[in-house]
């Protein structure tokens, strides 16, 4: 499907310059398209997954979905009961990416305006100031998002669609690259409160955080509290790896990852099973398919190839989909869950041989 790397010429010695690179030899025909050498995004990945792992034990599955949603360029929505780490990773993977980063702790009484900002009158000057909210950075952390109703979580809306923030009637850019972590315990606690649908779809992905086995469980309590007031794993301990241009020249060139007809079929056929398939009361939109072929993409690159296979379409299936999808009440009462439909349906399409 792709030329072989080794056609390539060598990539520049600089660890952070991520532009293609052109075929060795004569030059390509205008309209012939240059393939995009994305080892050093591969390498990339690579490092952001290392330092991540150096604060954060176990969780690999996690913390991959997390860097492939950072590098389809999408929000994540991380799910998990409380005391599991979701703040943390998040903490971590700021501290390697170098951009600005903002924090929002979502309470009942949060105002929409917390997040976006407002505009004040100025007696010294006599004229109106905008003062703009902690939304305005390239990382934003919403955390505990479920905590706070739905008129203020719905104040994220417009900046996770279209990167920007309207205040009294002025849209405000935000600075690219923009990434939006929100972090929600289960529905069923106390105090929270279900995201809309049209919010959730917002999310690339649902990342789900599980309890860690009995040995990570055990290291992290070692070494969390080795040091006084329980500050062992200190995730501001890693080291910067990037910065906000190399994430978003990786972005640019994940996007230009090669993606056959047989496979954006096989990504179409499993959104459109999903609002057929047995049991589902809700399925997945246009945005979904979209949203698995975006992520299958990162996968792709994280694995060092420059094109979608269709298990890369499976391995992003369950978080691109599991929030966008319902169970039908008659199944959620019998036990099973949306990760378990999902699986079912994945069986039930048959992939193609690319």
């Amino acid at each position: 499907m792709m030329n072989d790397d080794s056609s390539y010429a060598p990539p520049s010695a600089d660890p952070h310059d991520l532009r293609a690179v052109t075929p060795v030899g004569s030059p390509a025909p205008a309209d012939t398209p240059v393939a995009p050498q994305l080892s050093h995004v591969t390498e990339l990945a690579a490092n952001l997954r290392a330092q991540i792992q150096r604060v954060v034990y176990g969780q690999t599955d996690t913390i991959d979905q997390v860097i492939a949603a950072l590098l389809a360029g999408g929000h994540v929505l991380l799910e998990g009961k409380p005391g599991l780490g979701k703040t943390h990773m998040v903490l971590a993977l700021a501290s390697t990416f170098g951009g600005d980063f903002g924090r929002l702790q979502f309470t009942p009484d949060m105002m929409p305006s917390d997040i976006t900002g407002f505009t004040m009158f100025d007696m010294k000057s006599q004229t109106f100031q905008t003062r703009r909210g902690p939304v305005f950075t390239n990382l934003l952390l919403a955390d505990e998002i479920n905590r706070a109703p739905a008129k203020t979580q719905a104040a994220l809306l417009e900046v996770m669609q279209e990167q920007q923030v309207t205040i009294d009637g002025e849209s405000l850019q935000v600075t690219a690259p923009f990434m939006c972590f929100a972090t929600q315990n289960p529905i069923e606690q106390e105090g929270t409160y279900p995201l809309p649908e049209a919010q959730l779809d917002r999310f690339i992905m649902k990342v789900i955080i599980d309890y860690p086995t009995m040995a990570e469980e055990m290291q992290v309590v070692s070494n969390v509290t080795a040091a006084a007031g329980g500050k062992g794993l200190d995730p501001r301990s890693v080291e910067q790896v990037c910065d906000s241009t190399t994430i978003i020249e990786a972005q640019r060139l994940t996007a230009t990852v090669q993606v056959v007809p047989e496979v954006v079929d096989f990504a179409v056929r499993l959104t459109r099973h999903t609002r057929e398939a047995q049991g589902m009361s809700l399925g997945a939109g246009t945005r979904g398919a979209i949203s698995l072929v975006q992520v299958a993409k990162a996968y792709a690159v994280m694995e060092g190839r420059n094109y979608v296979v269709p298990d890369d379409i499976k391995q992003a299936a369950l978080p691109v989909f599991r929030h966008r999808v319902q169970v039908s009440p008659e199944i959620a009462i019998s036990g099973q869950n949306v990760d378990d439909l999902l699986r079912s349906a994945m069986e039930a399409v048959p992939a193609p041989r690319v």
